[in-house]
């Protein structure tokens, strides 16, 4: 029997602090909190969001932070996959990665491949838009294929748009601050469409995995600032109930923290009230395999409450999750 442990990790801005100001903490005082919560997941594939670059002179920005991070866990120097650009260099801010020991067998990232940026004119801006433009998806998708056993396993990272407004033009009065309600509103329907544009391409990824292999095995895996619930997790869960179609059973997408108490269900907390925004959703087909989840949230913060900001906290916002498979 084969134990494998697949893991998602939103690190919040994960990056070297050269000038930090009076309590910020350094990398060094986040690795610290932070590396035991590595080693605490024992898992053999590691999905992470928000893993930011780090530049040298003379050489292509990298994840030099992240390797530090794994430094000493039983991930150090195993395999790293991350977004990148077009040049090969990973991007200064918010990467996806997967780190894992299992073979890396393919990789693809996706921007608006599957579905094309909505056009949309803006009402409220000052200036006013003179023309429509395109709502276009600011992260990528990461897919990543892995032999898990001799057989293909897909691991697709995602990071869905926060629900934080879109700045408009000549709305804002500093970074959280808006001139005009209208103005507020609409940003967080800009919001709202990339976030579903995410979603539905996470969709037809895995339609298009399915389509090329009803028995693919699919671990869709991040940060999707949303509950089960709200509408971008219903499109890529893709449940009978919502579709009416139960010849679509068998690709219908399983949140694995639905084996967890409910109390106990949450992965972020906003004004004192925990929300389950990270997931580990799979394929049907794994759940023979599946044996648990473990959400990894005692220490959570809450950096909405009063005077709280994210710089004092050497700590994620979010909290780790680790799934356990046998395979035999």
């Amino acid at each position: 029997m084969v134990t494998v442990r697949i893991a998602t990790f939103n690190l919040e801005n994960f990056d070297e602090t050269p000038n930090p100001t009076p309590f910020e903490p350094t990398l060094a005082d986040r690795i610290a909190v932070m590396r035991p919560q590595i080693d605490r997941l024992r898992a053999d594939v590691l999905c992470l969001q928000e893993v930011n670059g780090q530049e040298r002179p003379g050489q292509p920005r990298s994840l030099l932070a992240l390797a530090e991070l794994l430094q000493g866990t039983a991930l150090a120097g195993r395999n790293v996959v991350s977004t990148e650009k077009a040049n090969g260099e990973v991007f200064d801010e918010r990467n996806l990665a997967v780190v894992t020991s299992l073979p890396v067998t393919a990789r693809a990232q996706l921007l608006n491949d599957l579905v094309a940026a909505p056009v949309y004119q803006v009402l409220t801006a000052n200036p006013p838009a003179l023309q429509p433009q395109s709502i276009g998806i600011e992260r990528p998708i990461l897919h990543v294929q892995l032999d898990l056993l001799g057989a293909p396993l897909h691991v697709i990272v995602v990071h869905l748009k926060s629900k934080l407004p879109t700045d408009i033009a000549g709305q804002k009065l500093d970074r959280f601050t808006w001139r005009d309600a209208g103005a507020a509103a609409e940003g967080s329907f800009l919001s709202d469409m990339k976030r579903m544009s995410q979603a539905v391409e996470v969709r037809r990824l895995v339609d298009q995995i399915l389509d090329q292999d009803p028995d693919a095995r699919i671990v869709v895996a991040g940060d999707f600032n949303s509950t089960t619930d709200e509408v971008p997790l219903v499109a890529i869960l893709g449940n009978v109930e919502d579709t009416g179609n139960g010849a679509l059973a068998g690709r219908v997408l399983v949140p694995l923290e639905n084996t967890i108490p409910e109390s106990a269900r949450y992965s972020l907390f906003h004004h004192g009230t925990g929300y389950m925004l990270d997931h580990l959703l799979v394929t049907r087909n794994l759940l023979a395999h599946y044996r648990g989840t473990e959400i990894h949230n005692e220490l959570l913060h809450d950096e909405s409450a009063d005077f709280a900001t994210d710089k004092k906290f050497p700590e994620s916002d979010h909290a780790p999750i680790v799934a356990t498979f046998e395979f035999a």
